[in-house]
């Protein structure tokens, strides 16, 4: 299992949710890919997709306004 880091910090609908599309794609089953993001669309968005494709889907706030959003390849 790995984790990938993917930074989306100053960046605004839908540019997270493309770049986690792209970056969960490469990825094996068990790793992780954590999405740093700021921006409370995003923030809403990114985990909605996530559930919707039936991965596992934890959110940490880092600091205000500030979030990781890890996401389990579990398929």
């Amino acid at each position: 299992m790995k984790e990938v880091i993917l930074d989306c910090f100053g960046e605004a609908c839908p540019v997270p949710l493309v770049k986690a599309e792209k970056a969960i794609s490469t990825l094996e089953i068990g790793d992780v890919l954590i999405v740093q993001i700021d921006h409370s669309c995003a923030m809403k968005n990114v985990p909605e997709w996530a559930r919707a494709q039936g991965y596992n889907v934890e959110i940490e706030e880092v600091n205000d306004g500030e979030w990781e959003v890890f996401i389990e390849k579990n398929k």
